[in-house]
């Protein structure tokens, strides 16, 4: 008798989960040390020589494809659902640049041996769903007989050259935004360890799965001066990819860090993702943390690894107003505070307190 699909659970069959897979910042910089194209095309925007979350490319007129990929193992049990928030994290890094998704491809990879392809059908449910709610189509895609479940997307999309946002150019006095609270990280890993509360798995799921479509509208504002979104390398990471980035450093206030309203419950339980470990390693050498921050809870939250987590963003203090009217109209009125500051470079990169 073949088992019924509901008694699957997808992380069961997955060393890791969600965003929290990404290898590790020095092995991923190991990897991709010299990797310098054979030659140099003119048209390339946005390449790989920094840490930007798509690539972006010369149309001409004006206009500019941007090309990104993204995949990870299940973060959730249920097959619909992961489809769903993998295909919201991949369309993340178009509205990550102030774009507009156009066409998806499917990436899948899925052990045929030991889960039904029933299953991975409800996987692609759930990502044609997403992309339904992204305006775009599912146009075709790869899938190969895999170890571990895996899905993602290979995602383009387009931009006008005046909205594109990069992760590296914002300036001293610039106010810091993020659109969505930390936890996803440790939520998720309650859900994997089996102790995640019923009550507390709607808002892990709808966080993870909705969309940052946001992204294309703060493209639009001039007043925007860098975006990027907060995924596996945490809120710690993120930041100072941003701050180094753009030869600065960023100050955040911890406690206008928004948090997600379940994560109390499993910080007191001591519950954190391997990743946390390993991004705080990758971390704490280039932040400080003034004497009033505490310690243990920054080392639970900073490096938490966030699957489809918020939008971080910059802002001209003249933009501050419209920018909160712009989030008040979009239903993140949560998210209306800045959580912190650009500042001239600094000896550290971040700066929290």
């Amino acid at each position: 008798m073949s088992t019924p699909e509901t008694e699957y659970k997808l992380t069961q069959y997955s060393r890791g989960a969600g965003c929290g897979c990404k290898i590790a910042p020095q092995v991923l910089s190991e990897i991709l040390k010299g990797n310098r194209p054979p030659f140099d095309d003119p048209r390339l925007i946005v390449g790989n020589t920094g840490n930007e979350d798509a690539a972006v490319y010369d149309l001409g007129g004006g206009n500019a494809l941007i090309s990104t990929t993204d995949f990870f193992m299940p973060v959730v049990d249920d097959a619909f659902a992961f489809g769903q928030i993998a295909a919201a994290n991949a369309i993340s890094d178009v509205y990550a640049m102030g774009g507009k998704p156009a066409l998806a491809l499917a990436i899948l990879g899925w052990p045929i041996d030991k889960l039904p392809a029933s299953l991975a059908a409800k996987v692609m449910e759930g990502a044609r769903a997403a992309c339904a709610k992204a305006g775009i189509l599912i146009a075709g895609g790869h899938s190969v007989d895999s170890a571990e479940p895996l899905f993602g997307l290979a995602l383009n999309g387009f931009v006008k050259q005046t909205h594109l946002k990069r992760n590296n150019t914002a300036n001293p006095g610039d106010l810091v935004f993020l659109t969505k609270g930390i936890g996803t990280g440790i939520l998720s890993t309650a859900m994997k360890r089996g102790v995640l509360e019923s009550e507390h798995q709607h808002e892990l799921l709808e966080q993870m799965s909705t969309l940052n479509s946001l992204g294309e509208q703060l493209g639009q504002i001039q007043g925007v001066s860098a975006m990027t979104d907060v995924t596996g390398f945490g809120l710690m990471g993120h930041a100072i990819e941003m701050a180094k980035g753009s030869g600065n450093s960023m100050e955040l206030v911890f406690e206008n860090i928004p948090q997600m309203k379940a994560l109390k419950t499993y910080l007191d339980m001591n519950i954190l993702p391997d990743a946390s470990f390993r991004n705080w390693n990758a971390y704490q050498g280039e932040t400080l943390f003034e004497k009033s921050v505490d310690l243990n809870l920054a080392f639970k939250l900073l490096p938490d690894p966030q699957t489809n987590g918020g939008l971080l963003f910059t802002v001209h203090p003249g933009s501050e107003k419209e920018i909160q009217e712009v989030l008040r109209m979009n239903a993140y009125s949560e998210h209306c505070q800045p959580i912190g500051r650009m500042k001239e470079k600094q000896e550290k990169a971040l700066v929290v307190k």
